[in-house]
C-alpha cells in the first residue's frame, strides 16, 4: 500500500477521535475530580480569642533622652512666668496651663526625674489636645526608639505596655513610656525675669535715665533641639545601662479579651471597615461590611458584622476598583 495514503488515514482517524471528544455544544467536558468554576472550596469560622497588637522596635540606651509633654485639652497656653531649676524635679513639675474651651484650668506636668528642655509653642497660642507644647530631657539613662511614619499611627495614643530587652544584657523588663512619639520642634528657655526692679537714675546731665527693658521674648540661648518620632523609656532603677547598648522593645499598643477573630486572609481591609463574604448553603457567596479591630498580623478582630456563626469564604472578596474620576484620563471628556 502507498505510504503517503497510509500516513493520511491515519491522521484522519485521529482528528475525528479528537472531534469526537467534544460534546455536541462544543466545549470539552469538565475533568473528573475538579469542582465547577467559582465554587467555594476554603472556608473559617469566626473563633475568639485574647488579642494584643504588638509592633517591635530597635532602639539604644541613651543619656538624657529628651521627650515631649502634649496639651491636655484644646484651648489657650500659658507657661508659668518664672524660669524652672536645672536640678531633675523630686516630683511631678507644673510648667504650664490650658485653659479649655470652658475657661477651665488644666494642668501641664513633666514627670518626676525630669528637667524642663524648652517651650514648643509661644505663650497664649491656641493649641489643640495631643499636641506637643513643651519637651522635656530625663536625667539620667533612658532608652530610646526611633519611629518611621509606617509605624507612627500604629502607636500614637496607644501604648498600653512596653518590654525591652538589651543584646547580650538584662531582660526582658518593663520599661515605662514617657511623653509623646510625636517629632518635636527645636524648643526655647525664657530668660528668667529680673530678681529686683530697676529703679530710675540720673544721668551726668541730671536728667533721668529710663530704667533697662527687660526682654521679655520666649528666646533663650538654649532649649531642646528638634528631634524625629522616637519612643522614649525608662526601666526601673535595678536594670544595669550601658550607654549605647543596643536594644530591642516590644511595644503593646492594644488588647483586646475573647475578640472575635478572623484570619487576615479572609478579610478585605486592614484597619476600620472591612469586607467578608458569607458562604451560604447553596455554596454562594454574599458580600456583607464588617467593622475591623486589632490584628496580630495573623488573625484581625471582628468588632461588628458577624453573629459569629457564619461560614467565611477564604481568600476574602476583591475590594471594588475606584471609579474613574470626571474630566482625568478615563473619565468624561477625557482621552480615553
Amino acid at each position: 500500500m502507498n505510504i503517503r495514503r497510509v500516513t493520511g488515514l491515519c491522521t484522519a482517524v485521529i482528528i475525528a477521535a479528537a472531534l469526537c471528544a467534544c460534546d455536541s455544544s462544543g466545549e470539552a467536558p469538565t475533568t473528573p475530580g475538579l469542582e465547577a468554576r467559582g465554587t467555594v472550596l476554603t472556608t473559617v469560622k469566626p473563633t475568639r480569642q485574647d488579642l494584643s497588637n504588638k509592633i517591635s522596635l530597635s532602639g539604644s540606651v541613651t543619656i538624657n533622652p529628651v521627650f515631649g509633654i502634649v496639651a491636655p485639652a484644646d484651648g489657650e497656653l500659658r507657661y508659668l512666668d518664672k524660669k524652672p531649676g536645672t536640678a531633675p524635679a523630686p516630683k511631678p513639675r507644673w510648667v504650664a496651663t490650658v485653659y479649655d474651651d470652658n475657661g477651665d484650668p488644666r494642668k501641664v506636668m513633666i514627670p518626676k526625674d525630669s528637667i524642663l528642655a524648652g517651650r514648643l509653642m509661644d505663650d497664649r497660642s491656641d493649641v489643640t489636645k495631643g499636641m506637643p507644647i513643651v519637651s522635656a530631657k530625663h536625667a539620667g539613662y533612658g532608652i530610646t526608639a526611633e519611629i518611621d511614619s509606617a509605624q507612627a499611627y500604629r502607636i500614637s495614643g496607644a501604648v498600653t505596655d512596653v518590654r525591652a530587652q538589651i543584646k547580650n544584657g538584662p531582660g526582658p523588663f518593663s520599661c515605662t513610656a514617657l511623653g509623646t512619639i510625636a517629632a518635636l520642634p527645636a524648643g526655647t528657655i525664657p530668660e528668667p525675669p529680673p530678681t529686683t526692679p530697676p529703679t530710675p537714675g540720673t544721668g551726668s546731665s541730671g536728667a533721668p535715665v529710663a530704667p533697662p527693658v527687660s526682654d521679655t521674648s520666649n528666646t533663650g540661648s538654649s532649649g531642646s533641639e528638634a528631634t524625629g518620632m522616637r519612643l522614649v523609656c525608662v526601666p526601673t532603677s535595678s536594670v544595669k545601662l550601658i550607654n549605647g547598648a543596643s536594644v530591642t522593645l516590644e511595644v503593646v499598643t492594644a488588647k483586646a479579651s475573647k475578640a472575635m477573630v478572623l484570619p487576615v486572609e479572609a478579610v478585605a481591609g486592614v484597619q476600620g471597615k472591612g469586607k467578608v463574604d458569607i458562604v451560604g448553603k447553596d455554596q454562594q457567596r454574599k458580600t456583607v461590611d464588617v467593622v475591623l479591630g486589632l490584628s496580630d498580623g495573623k488573625v484581625v478582630q471582628i468588632k461588628s458584622g458577624l453573629k459569629g456563626d457564619e461560614t467565611i469564604a477564604v481568600p476574602g472578596p476583591d475590594l471594588p476598583t475606584a471609579a474613574p474620576v470626571e474630566g482625568g484620563p478615563n473619565g468624561k471628556g477625557g482621552a480615553g
